[in-house]
């Protein structure tokens, strides 16, 4: 709770208060009251309790503890690539991806007077997703947690000439002055969520179209990845996402994560798998859930 500024941690405290009562509604995300993943959840489970969690790790720790049924997480955004570390965090976790949602991202600057804004402070991503409006402007910033955080900071201490870039509920919520609204560089930012649980949950029949998401780790000899597509390219299995990334100091152990059309059951994503799994260290699923947007 004490790393939230002052102004948040009443709100911090009255939702985990009501999250606690009522677990089985409650929706663990990152970041203060009023951030994009606030909203997230709100919009995707609009009778849901929103519980705001200062880091990742913590929401992830939410649902595992049963002090929350799901989590909603950030996984890529449209302007601005991967943002979270999910690849690392999801394995270790033990849960399991049951649902996505997409959130049309809106960037507001604010600020608590009309002081001209020399600097703005939010969420990396949010920073990089409206760089060209902080450049032109000649607007200097400044990195922090999360964007509604950054928000009830300002707030707190009151610079004149700072400012922060959150979505328009962080300004409600913290009694900041709306300078500027929809900042963002594209009118198209999109940030892509995924919603975690304890348990797996496998899509309905008919639920339309569904998607996987996996991990591996490729054996470190040549045309090794080659090798471990081929499978799907014979099977006409669409990926939509394939993504690498190092673990360990050593260089030399390459991870995946990628994601899928389709789920095991179906005879073409289990020759696939299976084909992947014989030229492969080892494979990790990690949920099959219902499309929230096609991609085909």
């Amino acid at each position: 709770m004490e790393n939230y500024p002052a102004p948040a941690r009443d709100l911090v405290a009255d939702l985990a208060a009501k999250a606690a009562v009522d677990p089985v509604r409650a929706v663990a995300f990152q970041g203060a009251p009023g951030a994009n993943s606030h909203l997230a959840a709100l919009d995707y489970a609009p009778d849901c309790v929103p519980l705001p969690c200062f880091a990742f790790e913590d929401a992830i720790d939410a649902v595992r503890e049963g002090r929350a049924a799901r989590a909603i997480i950030p996984i890529e955004n449209s302007l601005h690539g991967r943002v979270a570390d999910m690849h690392f965090l999801l394995p270790e976790s033990g849960l399991h991806i049951v649902d996505e949602y997409f959130l049309r991202i809106r960037h507001c600057l604010m600020a608590v007077d009309s002081t001209p804004v020399k600097s703005a402070v939010s969420h990396p991503q949010a920073l990089g997703q409206c760089r060209h409006y902080l450049r032109e402007r000649g607007i200097q910033p400044v990195s922090y947690a999360d964007t509604a955080g950054a928000a009830a900071l300002v707030a707190e201490t009151r610079v004149a000439g700072e400012g922060a870039i959150a979505p328009y509920l962080a300004a409600e919520l913290y009694g900041l002055r709306l300078v500027a609204e929809n900042i963002e560089d594209s009118a198209d930012n999109m940030t892509r969520f995924l919603v975690l649980s304890r348990e797996p949950k496998m899509p309905a029949a008919g639920v339309g179209p569904v998607m996987t998401t996996f991990l591996f780790e490729v054996k470190n000899i040549p045309a090794a990845l080659y090798k471990a597509m081929g499978g799907f390219a014979t099977n006409g299995v669409n990926m939509t996402k394939l993504e690498s990334y190092q673990r360990g100091a050593s260089f030399a152990a390459t991870e995946f994560y990628c994601d899928i059309e389709g789920m095991p059951g179906d005879p073409a994503i289990d020759r696939a798998l299976a084909e992947l799994e014989f030229h492969t260290k080892w494979v990790r699923i990690l949920g099959s859930y219902r499309q929230a947007r096609p991609r085909t």
